[in-house]
């Protein structure tokens, strides 16, 4: 058990004392950067998907 305490007591203290918190107005930029940065990734990920959708649907049309 005395393991377990000081295990729990030195993390305390690194993330108390010795991690280097970002500010509020930081969060929010970051938060604003990885919002827009999904966004262009989902846009993306959409218009491959649409074109490969018309493309398999040409080369299927063959067959049929």
């Amino acid at each position: 058990m005395p393991k377990k305490e000081s295990y729990i007591k030195s993390s305390y203290d690194e993330l108390i004392n010795k991690v280097s918190w970002p500010t509020w107005s930081e969060l929010q930029n970051s938060s604003i950067v990885v919002a827009i940065a999904s966004i262009i990734i989902a846009l993306i990920i959409y218009i491959m998907d649409s074109v490969f959708s018309n493309i398999l649907d040409v080369f299927y049309s063959f067959f049929s």
